[in-house]
């Protein structure tokens, strides 16, 4: 008879942490494209306020998106990961009726 993983695993845990720290990791890589990505400009003006401008850079705003967006996924799997392996209990296997 082979016996089927469960899911209750409790190294599932050890792969939510390395999955959170990369998380952090992430957050951290978002915000640098993002500050690479806004560019604000002050034009000065004889007799008034400064004109003030910004300016986006598509390929840093998209890069930081898509890191959040990979951030975000990662946070849902280590949920899971930690749920199956505090909560989800196997079943023990039956051996099949001898006829």
């Amino acid at each position: 008879m082979t016996t089927v993983p469960g899911l209750h695993q409790p190294k599932r845990a050890i792969v939510a942490g390395v999955e959170v720290v990369a998380v952090v990791a992430l957050a951290f890589a978002v915000v640098w494209c993002w500050n690479r990505g806004v560019l604000r400009y002050s034009y000065p003006v004889a007799d008034g306020a400064p004109l003030e401008s910004t300016r986006y850079l598509g390929n840093w705003v998209g890069a930081a998106i898509g890191l959040a967006t990979l951030a975000g996924v990662l946070l849902l799997d280590a949920g899971r990961q930690v749920v199956l392996a505090v909560r989800a209990r196997g079943r023990k296997q039956v051996d099949p009726p001898d006829v």
